[in-house]
C-alpha cells in the first residue's frame, strides 16, 4: 500500500511542477478564494488519484471518521471542500487533493484531431481573457501543458483496478478509504 501510495504522490508531484510552469509561461492563475468549481455536484474520480489522502487519513487515526461522513452525507459537492476557509482555496485537504482537481484550470485534452485543447473555467476565461487567449494559442503551438489522459494513464499504469471507473468524487474518496482501511484490517504496518 505504502509504495502504491508513493506512485501516485511522485506522478502528483511530477503534474503540480507541470502546471507550475504552465502558470509561469500562461500568466493563469485561479481567483483568490474562488473554488467555484468545487462546487460541481457532477465531478467524478478514480479511487487511486484519492488513495494518498486515504492513507494520510488512516496514518493520522481519522479514517473511521471521515468514512463514517462519507457514508452519512448524500452531500454531491466535495466534502474536502470548506467554503469558510479562509485562503487561496477553499479545500481543506489542499497536499491530497485528487488529479481532477489538480488538472482542472491548468491542462489540455486531446481533440479527435490529436490536438490539446486547453481546459480552463469560465471564470479564467472572462477574467483574464489575454492571457487565457494567448495562452490557447500557445497550447495549440505546442508549449508545454499538461494533458488530461497522459496522467491518467500514469495513474492506471500503478493500478489498473483502482482506475478503471469514475465515480462521483465523494463516492471515489470513501472508497479509497474503505480500500485503505480494508488493506490494513488483518496486517500491522
Amino acid at each position: 500500500m505504502k509504495e502504491k501510495v508513493q506512485a501516485v504522490e511522485e506522478v502528483l508531484k511530477k503534474l503540480d511542477q507541470e502546471i507550475l510552469q504552465f502558470q509561469s509561461w500562461s500568466g493563469l492563475q485561479c481567483k483568490f478564494g474562488c473554488g467555484k468549481c468545487c462546487f460541481k455536484a457532477d465531478i467524478e474520480a478514480t479511487i487511486l488519484e484519492f488513495l494518498p489522502f486515504a492513507y494520510y487519513l488512516y496514518n493520522d487515526g481519522k479514517a473511521m471518521a471521515w468514512l463514517e461522513r462519507m457514508q452519512e452525507s448524500d452531500n454531491p459537492v466535495c466534502l474536502i471542500l470548506n467554503p469558510t476557509q479562509a485562503g487561496a482555496g477553499l479545500c481543506s485537504e489542499y497536499a491530497y487533493r485528487g488529479l481532477i482537481c489538480r488538472l482542472f484550470g491548468y491542462s489540455a485534452r486531446t481533440n479527435k484531431y490529436g490536438e490539446a485543447e486547453l481546459v480552463t473555467c469560465q471564470i479564467i476565461k472572462t477574467e483574464q481573457e489575454v492571457s487565457y487567449t494567448n495562452a490557447a494559442v500557445g497550447v495549440k503551438q505546442g508549449k508545454n501543458i499538461p494533458i488530461m489522459n497522459q496522467y491518467y494513464m500514469q495513474l492506471h499504469a500503478i493500478d489498473p483496478d483502482l482506475t478503471h471507473e469514475f465515480y462521483p468524487i465523494n463516492k471515489a474518496i470513501q472508497k479509497a478509504i474503505e480500500t485503505v482501511l480494508h488493506y490494513y484490517a488483518y496486517r500491522e504496518e
